[in-house]
C-alpha cells in the first residue's frame, strides 16, 4: 500500500495493493495500523455511499465547528475528487488539489478536517463511498460555490454544464464564509 503526499499538507492519495486473478480482485480498503503508519491517524464514525449520473458535481462541502475528515473512493465509474484548504491562516488557504478516482485504479483521497470536499462525475454514473471522522451535522455545514474564482478549480468539464443540486448552485463564495471558517492551528496560536 502506498500513501502519496499531494501539494496540500495532509491531503494524501492512497494507492492500495490490488491482488487480481481470473476470479477477480481483492484489496484492503482500510486497515487501521497501515493507515496510521501512512499518515491517516483518525477515527472514523460514519460511512456514506452516493450514486450520481454523468456530469454531476457535488460540493464544495465542509463543516465549520466539527470539521470532517473524509477518506473517499469511487467503487463504480470515475470521478475527479477535489480537496480545498479552507483553514484561515494556512499557507495554502484557498488552494485545491484534485485526483481522478475510479473503479479501475482503486485509489482513495484522504481529505483531512479543515478542507472542503467535492467531486465531479466523469463517467456515465459513479458510486462513491467515503468514511468520515465526524457525523454529518446539517446546521454546521457550509457549502462553497463550486466555480468560485478565488479557488479556480479546473473541474475538467470539457465545456459541459454540471448537474448541480439547488444548494450547490446557490452556494456563496469562499469569501462570504471567511469569518466563520476553521482556523489553521498555527494561526490560532499566534498573538494578535
Amino acid at each position: 500500500m502506498k500513501f502519496r503526499q499531494t501539494p496540500l499538507p495532509g491531503v494524501l492519495v492512497v494507492e492500495p495493493d490490488v491482488h487480481g486473478d481470473d476470479r477477480g480482485f481483492f484489496l484492503e480498503t482500510y486497515h487501521r495500523d497501515k493507515y496510521t503508519d501512512g499518515g491517516i491517524d483518525d477515527t472514523f464514525v460514519q460511512d456514506n455511499h452516493s450514486r450520481s449520473v454523468a456530469r454531476t458535481l457535488r460540493g464544495l462541502h465542509a463543516q465549520r465547528t466539527r470539521p470532517q475528515g473524509k477518506l473517499v473512493r469511487a467503487v463504480r465509474g470515475r470521478i475527479l475528487d477535489v480537496a480545498v484548504d479552507i483553514r484561515v491562516g494556512s499557507p495554502t488557504f484557498a488552494q485545491w488539489y484534485g485526483e481522478e478516482l475510479s473503479e479501475d485504479n482503486h485509489w482513495q483521497l484522504w481529505v483531512p478536517p479543515g478542507y472542503a470536499h467535492g467531486f465531479f462525475v466523469l463517467s456515465d454514473t459513479a458510486e462513491v463511498e467515503y468514511k468520515c471522522t465526524d457525523v454529518y451535522l446539517p446546521d454546521d455545514e457550509i457549502t462553497i460555490r463550486w466555480d468560485d474564482p478565488e479557488i479556480g478549480i479546473d473541474w475538467r468539464l470539457g465545456g459541459a454544464e454540471p448537474v448541480l443540486s439547488r444548494r450547490d448552485a446557490e452556494a456563496p463564495s469562499l469569501g462570504d464564509w471567511k469569518d466563520r471558517l476553521p482556523v489553521y492551528p498555527e494561526a490560532a496560536a499566534r498573538p494578535s
